[in-house]
Protein backbone atom coordinates (compact mmCIF):
# COMPACT_ATOMS: atom_id res chain seq x y z
CA UNK A 1 0.00 0.00 0.00
CA UNK A 2 1.38 3.49 -0.90
CA UNK A 3 1.53 5.51 1.96
CA UNK A 4 2.83 9.59 2.17
CA UNK A 5 4.31 10.65 5.11
CA UNK A 6 6.90 13.19 6.37
CA UNK A 7 9.98 11.57 7.52
CA UNK A 8 12.76 13.10 9.68
CA UNK A 9 15.71 13.18 7.34
CA UNK A 10 18.39 13.13 9.68
CA UNK A 11 16.76 9.56 11.53
CA UNK A 12 16.49 8.22 7.57
CA UNK A 13 20.31 8.53 7.45
CA UNK A 14 20.73 7.14 10.62
CA UNK A 15 18.61 4.29 10.38
CA UNK A 16 20.06 3.45 6.50
CA UNK A 17 23.21 3.40 7.83
CA UNK A 18 22.72 1.08 10.95
CA UNK A 19 20.71 -1.12 8.84
CA UNK A 20 22.73 -1.10 5.50
CA UNK A 21 19.78 -0.79 3.36
CA UNK A 22 19.93 1.48 0.15
CA UNK A 23 16.81 3.17 -0.37
CA UNK A 24 14.20 5.21 1.51
CA UNK A 25 11.57 2.10 0.90
CA UNK A 26 13.81 -0.48 2.27
CA UNK A 27 14.61 1.69 5.67
CA UNK A 28 11.33 2.14 6.32
CA UNK A 29 10.84 -1.49 5.82
CA UNK A 30 13.72 -2.91 7.73
CA UNK A 31 13.22 -0.49 10.39
CA UNK A 32 8.86 -1.84 10.94
CA UNK A 33 10.70 -5.56 10.64
CA UNK A 34 12.72 -4.50 13.13
CA UNK A 35 10.43 -3.46 15.77
CA UNK A 36 8.03 -5.72 14.73
CA UNK A 37 10.48 -9.21 15.44
CA UNK A 38 11.83 -7.06 18.57
CA UNK A 39 9.65 -8.95 21.09
CA UNK A 40 10.24 -12.54 19.94
CA UNK A 41 14.22 -11.67 19.88
CA UNK A 42 14.05 -10.33 23.39
CA UNK A 43 11.79 -13.79 24.34
CA UNK A 44 14.51 -15.67 22.23
CA UNK A 45 17.29 -13.95 24.43
CA UNK A 46 15.85 -14.61 27.76
CA UNK A 47 14.94 -17.82 27.05
CA UNK A 48 18.32 -19.33 26.53
CA UNK A 49 19.75 -20.65 29.32
CA UNK A 50 23.42 -20.25 29.02
CA UNK A 51 22.62 -16.18 28.15
CA UNK A 52 22.57 -15.33 31.82
CA UNK A 53 25.65 -17.76 32.72
CA UNK A 54 23.45 -20.49 33.29
CA UNK A 55 22.11 -20.77 37.24
CA UNK A 56 24.99 -18.26 38.94
CA UNK A 57 22.60 -15.36 39.46
CA UNK A 58 20.43 -17.19 41.35
CA UNK A 59 23.59 -19.04 43.67
CA UNK A 60 23.96 -17.24 47.20
CA UNK A 61 28.24 -17.76 47.17
CA UNK A 62 28.02 -16.23 43.60
CA UNK A 63 26.46 -13.43 44.07
CA UNK A 64 27.91 -12.75 47.19
CA UNK A 65 30.76 -11.02 45.50
CA UNK A 66 28.97 -9.08 43.10
CA UNK A 67 29.71 -5.65 43.28
CA UNK A 68 26.83 -3.45 43.70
Amino acid sequence: MRTIIDVDDALLDAAQSELGTATKKDTVNEALRYVAERNARSRAVLDDPFFLGGSDLTDAEVMGGARR
